[in-house]
């Protein structure tokens, strides 16, 4: 399907009830986080992908008419720009450019319940909408390090985390990676402060004898500058990291060792700026070793494009963002059959390019250097082919037509009986003062 992927769309299309749909999604069962589990099990058993891969956080908002769905609230929506009534998930990718045309999917996500969910007088609608019990308020950052800690636990192979400004600039996120040993390339806001010279840290003098002595390790000796401030003051250099099907992608790029304090601990980093071609420029704390070159630094700072890729994937081509439900289960259940078809797309393409190696004299007859990898639209006319939707008969088409008129009617009546019991306290109120 390329539209109306959302139950009653669905139900049309295949013939099934659409009320089946809704208690499958809503109130079946199944486990969301254990299909999660099995694609990462079958990532790990796939031998091509033990080595080259990244692991990438970023978020998935969508907007929603109220706050009666799981997780909705006012708040930052990226897609909208703004801060409005959304439902936001937390989203884990895997992505390797080592294999023939890349491998890119989603592998986990986490709803994300802002504060207000866990308050007293919430506690009856999360109930209803299937909230487990004993669920407490996690920070998205929280819940990015939640998952990427189950992805070493399921021995997910990779070499290094990305991720965006919101989780980069968590001092506590980094200091979770680099205790667990894990390399992370994360970006930062331009008003970031950092050291050039590792700063002199301790507990200050006293100065007086008011108030309480000082006793937290603060900067010594050290003057902080924000990360805009370097472009003018570190080599730049031209590097072609990668074909792409829109061209070469082709920057200048910087980087130098810096120091950054967190928690009263000084640690040594690399700052990696680009420019790109639009002009903007952006920057990213890494914990790699002193003797990294720029290429494997710059090359790793450019794969967060391909979260971004399956995010949009997800939503044009997966049906992500046309889930009409309001229960915490089926949003996990969304999520899983979503990871699902991710996952089944890109072995899909993985295994073409593996099976099927490009002829050599096309590349020459066509005049260029790469030739496009299979999109989700080439799979998915691929799999009409094989797997056609049937033909509804006449009669099903009309039960179905009957049965979306019986919920109509069903709906409106619901509607009308609550406007009456609304309205019946203000009519009795009237009618006491006369």
């Amino acid at each position: 399907m390329e539209t109306n992927r959302h139950f009653a769309g669905i139900g049309r299309e295949t013939g099934v009830s659409g009320q089946n749909l809704q208690h499958f999604m809503s109130a079946s069962p199944w486990s969301g986080p254990a299909v999660c589990q099995q694609v990462q099990a079958e990532l790990k058993a796939t031998p091509e992908l033990v080595r080259g891969g990244v692991l990438l956080v970023d978020e998935s908002a969508e907007e929603k008419a109220s706050a009666k769905s799981a997780g909705a609230g006012r708040q930052y929506n990226g897609c909208l720009g703004k801060v409005e009534m959304s439902q936001v998930g937390v989203l884990l990718s895997y992505v390797n450019l080592k294999v023939a045309q890349g491998f890119w999917s989603w592998i986990d996500g986490r709803l994300f319940l802002p504060e207000a969910w866990f308050r007293a007088d919430q506690k009856a609608l999360g109930k209803r909408l299937g909230i487990p019990k004993g669920l407490g308020f996690k920070t998205k950052v929280e819940l990015a390090w939640e998952m990427i800690e189950a992805a070493i636990t399921h021995g997910v192979p990779f070499e290094i985390v990305g991720f965006d400004t919101l989780y980069g600039r968590s001092g506590w996120l980094r200091a979770q990676l680099r205790n667990a040993g894990v390399l992370y390339m994360a970006e930062v806001p331009v008003d970031t402060e950092l050291y050039l010279e590792k700063p002199l840290l301790g507990i200050p003098e006293r100065l007086s004898k008011c108030g309480r002595p000082p006793s937290k390790v603060q900067v010594l000796s050290g003057e902080a500058v924000r990360v805009d401030s370097l472009r003018s003051q570190v080599p730049w250099q031209n590097l072609r990291l990668r074909t792409t099907e829109r061209g070469e992608l082709c920057d200048p790029f910087a980087a130098r060792r810096v120091w950054t304090v967190y928690e009263g601990e000084a640690v040594e980093e690399w700052l990696v700026l680009r420019r790109e071609t639009n002009g903007k420029y952006s920057y990213a704390l890494c914990n790699a070793p002193a003797d990294k070159p720029l290429e494997h630094l710059a090359e790793w700072k450019c794969q967060r494009y391909f979260i971004e890729r399956s995010n949009q994937e997800a939503k044009s081509e997966l049906g992500w963002d046309e889930l009409q439900a309001q229960k915490y289960p089926a949003w996990e259940h969304h999520l899983a059959l979503t990871v699902l078809a991710s996952w089944f797309v890109a072995q899909t393409k993985f295994e073409w390019a593996r099976d099927y190696p490009r002829d050599p004299k096309l590349l020459q007859h066509l005049g260029i250097d790469q030739l496009p990898a299979l999109s989700v639209a080439n799979v998915r006319l691929l799999l009409r082919a094989v797997m056609p939707l049937q033909r509804l008969s006449v009669k099903q088409a009309t039960d179905l037509a009957i049965e979306h008129l019986l919920n109509r009617t069903r709906s409106r009546k619901s509607r009308l009986k609550k406007q009456r019991l609304a309205k019946e306290p203000v009519a009795y109120h009237s009618l006491a003062q006369m």
